[in-house]
């Protein structure tokens, strides 16, 4: 576990090993505001030995949520809480930057924007997205930029764009979603672009950027291009994952021993000099080892593992038993269950 295991830093965040816990959604806010068991729950996962912590996405809107009981960082009064969770986390020798979130079209609102008119179906009803103006653009990247600001006033080292997984900026990157014909539909990353150039604005020289990219967005050539246009408009990390998951193509070569979404940071890694995550389908230390050494991304996502595990990182230090993701069919604590079958049988056999 040596590359696992070693240092890295991220301009002046100084990360003790390559191991990052990937926001997941799976905390309780019905006010948007933070609660104790929010606090509880990084407190755990920061105990748990991971170099580098990502908060779960955090909405710049009220308008824009996922769910109901998402976290918010979208009005000064949330501050507060958030920088609760900061300190908790420091505590523990460990790095927290916040994903920052928008879900457009794929959200609760009863009228979702995108990009561009897009008929969406989720497991209840099918939607259709507002095709947003001007003026709604610009909204919401000022909306982006505000939350960074609050971000860095309650003191996380940095903050994720959520820009992946079918929300907001995902359906601006994605051509089969985002069928403008001006500036935002010829050049989508513009979107983005001007979002960090009016971070940069409120924010230090030193606080870090980055993004979760989708990697298929739809084709890995979109998102190597996607990821080399932000790198050049000084984007800080990138954190591959999938893109809008109705709409893209995953190629990875027949044979390949890693998932696709680590297949995707690899290409991009090949090609853009900045620090590049993966993630999806890492549930040992030495899959970890051998994605970081074989791969040669910088951290590794390790999201069900610490689920499972909040102490996944030192049990792998000591060669411990890290337990295992069992794969269910739903899982269970994304469905907000009390039950978890591989996190059961993980307890059950370290006793």
């Amino acid at each position: 576990m040596k590359k696992l295991f070693s240092e890295f830093s991220i301009k002046n965040v100084k990360i003790k090993n390559r191991i990052c816990v990937p926001p997941m959604v799976v905390g309780f806010s019905p006010d948007g505001y933070v609660a104790p068991e929010n606090v509880e729950r990084y407190k755990k996962l920061a105990q748990g030995g991971a170099g580098l912590i990502i908060q779960e996405a955090t909405c710049i809107n009220a308008d824009g949520r996922l769910s109901s009981k998402q976290l918010g960082i979208w009005e000064d009064g949330q501050i507060e809480g958030l920088k609760t969770i900061v300190d908790t986390v420091h505590k523990e020798n460990c790095a927290i930057f916040i994903q920052i979130h928008h879900a457009g079209v794929v959200g609760i609102s009863e009228a979702p924007l995108c990009p561009s008119a897009y008929e969406y179906k989720n497991p209840l009803k099918t939607v259709v997205g507002r095709e947003m103006t001007i003026e709604d653009i610009k909204s919401i990247q000022n909306d982006y930029i505000k939350a960074a600001r609050r971000a860095y006033e309650a003191g996380y080292d940095g903050i994720e764009l959520h820009g992946c997984h079918g929300y907001l900026i995902s359906q601006f990157l994605n051509k089969r979603v985002n069928k403008r014909t001006d500036a935002y539909g010829k050049n989508p990353e513009n979107f983005v672009t001007e979002i960090l150039e009016g971070i940069r604005k409120v924010t230090p020289e030193e606080f870090v950027v980055g993004i979760r990219l989708g990697g298929f967005e739809p084709t890995v050539e979109d998102g190597l291009h996607h990821a080399k246009v932000l790198k050049a408009n000084g984007i800080d990390f990138l954190d591959i994952s999938y893109g809008f998951f109705n709409e893209l193509e995953m190629n990875a070569p027949e044979g390949y021993k890693f998932s696709n979404a680590v297949y995707a940071a690899e290409e991009i890694k090949k090609e853009v000099s900045v620090p590049i995550f993966a993630v999806d389908g890492i549930y040992s230390a030495e899959n970890a080892e051998d994605i970081l050494t074989e791969t040669n991304v910088d951290l590794v996502d390790i999201g069900r593992g610490f689920l499972i595990n909040p102490n996944w990182a030192n049990d792998a230090k000591e060669s411990k038993d890290t337990g295992k993701c069992l794969k269910c069919a739903k899982c269970m604590w994304f469905s907000q269950s009390k039950v978890c079958a591989g996190k059961v049988v993980f307890e059950r056999n370290n006793k």
